[in-house]
């Protein structure tokens, strides 16, 4: 069975500069109406921590799903 995963956006720290948006290879964040990333298709989140790792805020945080 294949594993989920959560992301979580910290809106207060994400300045919505997008990198996230660009690296991930399964498109799952997005801008919404406030210009912040938000996980639009988290279904599709395969846990690679790009997103995460490229964040210069520290706002995103990948988890596994239990």
């Amino acid at each position: 069975m294949a594993k989920r995963f959560s992301v979580s956006i910290n809106k207060s720290w994400c300045k919505g500069c997008s990198l996230c948006i660009g690296i991930c290879p399964k498109k799952v964040l997005e801008l919404d109406d406030q210009v912040k990333s938000e996980p639009a298709r988290i279904e599709d989140c395969i846990g690679c921590r790009q997103c995460e790792n490229v964040c210069p805020d520290f706002a995103i945080t990948v988890k596994e799903s239990e």
